[in-house]
C-alpha cells in the first residue's frame, strides 16, 4: 500500500502565481486549447517548483499528479524554458548593479554536478564533462553576484572540463560586458581567473622561488576579504535548489536550469541586486 504525508513547498504563494502566469501566456502562446491538458497552470508550476526545490525524482512527480512520466518532463523542460526566458541579461544586470550604487561584482565558477557524461571529449578516454579539479562529471556556470554574494546573473554552461578561465573567453557576452563596466564596476575574481588580470581583479599569485612584498600580501588580504563573499552567491543557488546538486537531464541544459534557479530566487525575495 502506497503511504500518503503532508509536504509544504519552500516558497511564497506569489511565486507559484509567477510561473503559472508565465506558463498561462506560454499555452496561449502555443494556442493550447482549454480542457487538452492533464493539469492546469498552477499544479503545473507546482510540479516544476518541487524539482527544482526538493530534486524529486520525476517518476513520484508523475505519480502524484496521475500523469506518465513523459509528460511530466515535458511539462518541466517547458516550466526551465519559461522561467529562463526572464533571466537577466548580464548588460542589464551591471546597469541594475551601478544604479543600486555598487563599486564592484564578483565572479566565480561553479560545478554543477551531472550523472549525464558519456560523451567522449578531445582528450582521448576523457570524457567532455569530466572535471579534473573536482573529480566528478558536471558543468561549469559562472556567476556574477554583487558584494554581499547575491547573485545576479549566471552564464551558459560549458563542459566541466574547461578551466574558469577557457569558460568565461567562450561565453561571448561576459568579457566584453565586463570590460566596458570596468569604469564603474570592478569585477573581482579568484586566481582561476589569472590569465583574466586585465578585465578580473585577481590576488598576487605567489612566485615559486619567493615570496610576496608587504603591499602585495595587504593587497590579497583586502581583495580576497571581498571576494570570497562572492561564493555565497553559487552556495545560495545549491542550497536552496536541490536540483543544482546534481542534474540527470542533458548536460546542455545545466545553463537554462540554472537560469530559471536565479530567475525563481529573484522572485521569491523581490530582489534582483
Amino acid at each position: 500500500m502506497s503511504v500518503s504525508y503532508t509536504a509544504v513547498l519552500p516558497l511564497r504563494e506569489e511565486t507559484v502565481t509567477f510561473l503559472a502566469g508565465l506558463l498561462d501566456a506560454e499555452r496561449a502562446r502555443r494556442g493550447t486549447r482549454t480542457g487538452t491538458r492533464s493539469l492546469t497552470c498552477r499544479e503545473q508550476a507546482i510540479l516544476v517548483l518541487r524539482w527544482f526545490c526538493d530534486s524529486t525524482r520525476m517518476s513520484q512527480l508523475a505519480r502524484d499528479n496521475a500523469i506518465s512520466t513523459s509528460t511530466g518532463y515535458d511539462y518541466l523542460h517547458e516550466g526551465i524554458d519559461v522561467l529562463a526566458a526572464r533571466s537577466p541579461s548580464l548588460h542589464g544586470a551591471l546597469l541594475a548593479a551601478k544604479a543600486a550604487g555598487h563599486d564592484y561584482v564578483t565572479i566565480d565558477g561553479t560545478l554543477i554536478e551531472t550523472d549525464r557524461c558519456s560523451t567522449p571529449g578531445p582528450t582521448e578516454g576523457v570524457d567532455l564533462w569530466w572535471s579534473g579539479k573536482h573529480h566528478t562529471h558536471g558543468g561549469n556556470i559562472q556567476v556574477i553576484g554583487v558584494p554581499d554574494g547575491w547573485p545576479i546573473w549566471t552564464s551558459d554552461v560549458r563542459p566541466g572540463r574547461e578551466h574558469d578561465t577557457t569558460a568565461a573567453r567562450t561565453d561571448p557576452e561576459l568579457l566584453p560586458a565586463l570590460t566596458d563596466a570596468a569604469d564603474d564596476l570592478r569585477a573581482l575574481g579568484d586566481l582561476g581567473y589569472e590569465g583574466l588580470a586585465d578585465t578580473v581583479t585577481v590576488a598576487y599569485k605567489k612566485p615559486k622561488n619567493g615570496g610576496l612584498l608587504l603591499v602585495q600580501q595587504q593587497f590579497n588580504k583586502a581583495h580576497n576579504s571581498l571576494r570570497a563573499v562572492g561564493e555565497r552567491a553559487n552556495a545560495l543557488l545549491k542550497m536552496i535548489f536541490r536540483a543544482l546538486r546534481n542534474i540527470g537531464l542533458n548536460p546542455w541544459r545545466i545553463g537554462k536550469i540554472v537560469a530559471a534557479a536565479l530567475v525563481i530566487l529573484h522572485t521569491e525575495h523581490g530582489r534582483t541586486t
